[in-house]
């Protein structure tokens, strides 16, 4: 499936440089679990545009105990990964379908030694589980949808301070969308100041 192209767009009245999250929830754990902060978009000055792309597409890796990391491989919603150990040492192989056909799992067929398991789109690390133990899986199932909001203290690729998540209460659906533009409005000093939007504009439906 092709990418969905969207476009971030500032016509707030901010005035302190606040850098913007975008980050997905893994359907498959707790809501109050940590999120990562798949995207963090800094120095988006009034007026400008920052461009960037959903893919559907996913890839997985999975981590050791021993610090190693696996190359990615391209997974889909309804397909089972296991970390194994062979005659060259751990590796990640495709296993066959998972119990889901909307869920990606990762499962640690090793005999001893946790593993985790880390889910990228674009890229960038979206979402991660540590510590599975032999014989237990992460489970990572996403709907097409994304929050965003505007955060300071963030790093791309990291997990999200509890506190900061629990003010991110902005989510878009991008179902059957092929393009749009995110426009960010709000903001500004003093007591005109208004809370901060985001909105889906300039559709464009698959």
């Amino acid at each position: 499936m092709a990418d969905i192209r969207l476009n971030l767009i500032n016509r707030s009245n901010d005035r302190n440089n606040s850098s913007i999250v975008i980050f997905q929830r893994n359907e498959a754990s707790s809501f109050n679990e940590l999120c990562v902060a798949w995207q963090v978009v800094k120095n988006l000055g009034q007026g400008w545009n920052h461009p960037f792309s959903y893919p559907m597409a996913m890839s997985v890796s999975a981590s050791d105990s021993w610090g190693n990391y696996s190359p990615l491989k391209t997974a889909e919603n309804g397909q089972q990964f296991q970390v194994v150990r062979d005659p060259s040492g751990d590796i990640l192989k495709y296993a066959g379908q998972s119990s889901s056909q909307n869920e990606v799992e990762v499962l640690n067929a090793l005999d001893q030694g946790a593993v985790n398991a880390n889910v990228y789109r674009d890229g960038k690390l979206l979402a991660t589980k540590t510590s599975i133990a032999p014989g237990q899986k992460a489970t990572f199932q996403f709907r097409p949808t994304i929050w965003i909001g505007v955060v300071s203290q963030v790093v791309e690729g990291q997990l999200i301070n509890s506190a900061i998540l629990q003010q991110i209460n902005t989510e878009l659906s991008l179902f059957g969308i092929a393009s749009a533009d995110i426009v960010m409005t709000g903001g500004g000093p003093g007591p005109t100041s208004t809370p901060f939007e985001f909105t889906l504009q300039n559709i464009l439906y698959a």
